[in-house]
């Protein structure tokens, strides 16, 4: 049986001081909330290890003085995110006749007992321990076991996500299943297949009566399961748990990471959650760390612009902006193009949201607006770092943008990035932010629009005869790509998943600045007037460039067609 006295009673009984000290604690709890305990240790009356034994007298637990690291079972530690067990200072310890223990410092804490429960898939026994012992547990133990515990799905090489599903169907007593057979297999698998089928997103959708989960494959979205919504809460809370955000909320949308380890790789997961009428939805995108940096001359670029950019990037000042809609590659292009020219003699500076891959040799800033670390705020910070490049991620307002600009009239080269269709559609983007057009036309050097298009699986691609008719949808000009007589469809086979595409690579449009672009920018005039200006001195639009892709095998015309659009007359 326990102690019916109060926390503070019991406290006070033990340690004998003065009752004066139980009324300051209670008003302090009034005006600021808290646990009667936690505020005793603040004001120095007790100690954490006295609350710890005074909860224990209280609710009838047993105590722990010391967490023993090595008699901890580390199989346990596999099913609980290290983030979780951190923020809610508890320890899986090892397994009883009648449970797991579990060494908790707040038991009040039902909220995340359960979830420990669920993920263990086990009845638990709390015991009680300080923070503090279960925070130097929590290191020694997940330390002792990284090199078992990095690689999260290890074991699924070669494992069915269909097969991981129907398990889930089963009407089986979960309390008697293998303790990581139901929900977090089936979300380990899901990663892994993402990851081995090359996926840059994975989509977990609830549905008015089950959940869908889609992949991005090379920038389309394909549907690979359907299960019941019963799961739906464990699904997404097991996610949720692995990137620390709050399971109990569900009424706000939500950021989080995962850094995790599949099959070798070390992958970053970057995960957004937001509430939906059906509940929440979630998105996680994977970066894979250990992917090779390309090279700009590997990226799909025409020889006539990789010449032009290999200038552009070596100039002494200037802006080079790249545009396009989010997922067309800009971040590879802007990277290929630091790591062309990064040497000792160049002193390079990034500001990104997020760092996505780490540049030897280059100062890299990831903002956090939460601080007020803006890109506006970086960027100023910057001018007095002695910087010969910078490479802003994006210019989303006014102040970024003269910032940006004031940087590359002093002498700087500027890479950056906006989002706009195309590339003369940025010149007037600048200006509709509030930019004074002499300071875009004296500071621009050169934009480039590019999109991302699925090459053709070299497996299982088929020659087929092409009409004029069908040419004449890309909207060539008269002095673009002649028409084929034949080109290379899209067919499916196992490789390609039965799509029929395998990988991707960029198409571009890069328009160079010159005096008669600078003259109509210093004119306010249209962004299709600069484009038909640009065009008809030579650049190639993003169709053309696609037509030229078209013709060399490389991809196919309904690709080209989806991801652009017609170009001005």
């Amino acid at each position: 049986m326990g102690d019916s006295r109060k926390l503070g009673e019991i406290l006070r009984s033990r340690l004998g001081f003065p009752e004066e000290k139980i009324v300051e604690a209670l008003d302090h709890q009034v005006e600021r909330g808290g646990r009667i305990g936690e505020i005793l240790v603040s004001m120095k009356v007790a100690e954490a290890e006295d609350v710890v034994q005074a909860l224990g007298v209280q609710l009838d637990m047993p105590v722990l003085e010391e967490i023993d690291a090595g008699a901890v079972d580390s199989e346990l530690i596999h099913s609980i995110p290290i983030n979780f067990a951190k923020q809610q200072r508890l320890l899986p310890l090892s397994r009883t006749g009648d449970g797991i223990l579990v060494a908790v410092s707040d038991p009040l804490n039902t909220f995340a007992l359960d979830e420990v429960r669920m993920l263990l898939g086990q009845p638990i026994r709390p015991v009680l321990a300080t923070g503090q012992s279960i925070l130097d547990g929590i290191n020694k133990v997940y330390d002792r076991t990284a090199g078992e515990a990095g690689a999260l799905v290890d074991d699924l090489e070669g494992a069915d996500l269909d097969t991981v599903a129907h398990e889930l169907e089963e009407p089986e007593d979960l309390l008697d299943a293998d303790d990581e057979a139901p929900i977090i297999r089936l979300v380990n698998s899901l990663l892994f297949q993402a990851v081995k089928e090359r996926c840059s997103d994975v989509h977990i959708e609830p549905m008015e009566r089950d959940i869908a989960v889609r992949f991005r494959r090379d920038g389309v979205l394909h549907e690979i399961l359907r299960t019941q919504k019963r799961f739906q809460a464990s699904v997404i809370s097991r996610v949720k748990i692995m990137g620390g955000l709050n399971i109990a909320e569900k009424r706000l949308p939500q950021d989080g990471r995962i850094r995790i380890k599949i099959a070798g790789k070390d992958i970053d997961i970057r995960l957004s959650t937001v509430p939906t009428v059906h509940g929440e939805r979630v998105v996680m995108r994977l970066l894979d760390r250990s992917a090779v940096l390309h090279d700009l001359n590997e990226i799909g670029m025409a020889e006539s612009c990789l010449r032009s950019m290999n200038q552009l990037i070596h100039k002494s000042h200037g802006i080079l902006l790249v545009t396009g809609p989010t997922g067309s590659g800009k971040t590879t292009t802007l990277y290929a193009s630091l790591n062309k020219i990064n040497s000792p003699e160049i002193n390079i500076l990034t500001v990104e949201d997020p760092v996505e891959y780490q540049l030897p040799g280059i100062g890299q800033i990831h903002v956090n607006e939460k601080i007020d670390l803006s890109f506006a705020n970086v960027l100023r910070s910057f001018l007095r770092q002695d910087p010969d490049v910078i490479m802003v991620g994006e210019i989303r307002d006014l102040q970024t943008a003269e910032i940006a600009i004031q940087a590359s009239l002093t002498g700087h080269l500027v890479f950056s990035t906006v989002h706009t269709n195309d590339a003369a559609s940025a010149v007037t983007r600048l200006v509709d932010m509030g930019v004074e057009p002499f300071l875009v036309a004296s500071s621009l050097v050169a934009i480039l629009a590019q999109r991302l298009v699925r090459t053709l699986c070299p497996n299982c691609t088929q020659e087929t005869a092409v009409t004029s008719s069908e040419w004449q949808k890309l909207a060539l000009r008269e002095n673009g790509t002649p028409c084929p007589e034949t080109v290379y469809k899209a067919v499916g086979c196992q490789k390609c998943f039965k799509t029929g595409y395998l990988g991707r690579t960029g198409i571009y449009e890069l328009l160079m600045v010159g005096d008669e672009i600078r003259q109509m920018v210093l004119k306010n005039v249209d962004s299709n007037t600069i484009k038909r200006a640009a065009m008809a001195r030579g650049m190639l639009t993003l169709r053309d460039d696609g037509a030229d892709k078209v013709v060399r095998g490389v991809t196919s015309i309904e690709e080209v067609m989806r991801v652009t659009q017609e170009d001005v007359a």
